[in-house]
């Protein structure tokens, strides 16, 4: 009988020095405010790398879920070109030249989509981590984007003229408007890219942003393992 209570003595203390140890390793592991916001920059700047990489690689958008296609009032344009000789294939050819100045202009947005990431705060990391799925993507859009924009747009518009997208865009606007009866139009190729570009990479890093908070193996450093610990508890 003794013995019984001696081994049971003994199972509880172990027991209760496991339970300990569990309470330590979870308070020792808690992140820290310096490691949040470190791990949340380093889950964004993943998201970005990824979506420029993928994105500024030929057909990385024109072959893609993030092709950009012609805006309605440009496809009225091409409409009614593709009878006359030398515009049949007006409007793929836009298509093409769009994507491929937008596939080349990528290429520069990951310095500038980490400098915005730079300044992100304390605060800022704490609502993202305990945020919604895409928290910390809305945060980088909504702070961001105007900046982006201006850093963007000139080479967007640099790629264009490197494709000769805009110079062939001029000519299909002037054959069309020699159209009788149409009403003349000239949308600005270079904001619709801009913004279509723009919004392939943010989509791409929120995909990133969502694997890493469901999936622990896309957690691919210590650091983000610890601080969406944080999260999933």
């Amino acid at each position: 009988m003794m013995f019984r209570i001696f081994i049971l003595t003994v199972l509880i203390s172990f027991t209760s020095c496991d339970v300990l140890k569990e309470v330590q390793n979870s308070v020792l592991s808690e992140p820290t405010n310096a490691e949040i916001i470190a791990g949340l920059k380093e889950a964004l700047t993943i998201g970005i790398s990824k979506g420029s990489d993928l994105l500024s690689k030929e057909d990385g958008f024109y072959k893609s879920a993030y092709k950009i296609l012609l805006p309605a009032e440009a496809r009225k344009v091409t409409d009614k070109l593709k009878v006359i000789p030398g515009f049949n294939d007006v409007e793929e050819e836009i298509i093409k030249r769009l994507n491929r100045a937008a596939e080349d202009a990528a290429k520069s947005a990951k310095p500038i989509f980490v400098d915005a990431i730079k300044k992100m705060t304390i605060n800022d990391a704490l609502n993202i981590l305990m945020g919604q799925p895409d928290a910390a993507t809305r945060y980088l859009e909504t702070n961001t984007f105007d900046g982006l924009y201006a850093a963007f747009q000139p080479k967007i518009v640099e790629s264009l003229d490197k494709f000769n997208a805009l110079e062939y865009w001029e000519k299909a606007v002037t054959a069309y408007n020699k159209i009788p009866f149409v009403d003349q139009v000239n949308p600005k190729l270079d904001d619709y890219v801009t913004r279509e570009a723009l919004n392939g990479l943010f989509d791409m890093v929120e995909k990133e942003e969502t694997a890493i908070r469901k999936d622990p193996a896309k957690r691919v450093s210590a650091l983000l393992r610890k601080v969406f610990a944080k999260q999933d508890a």
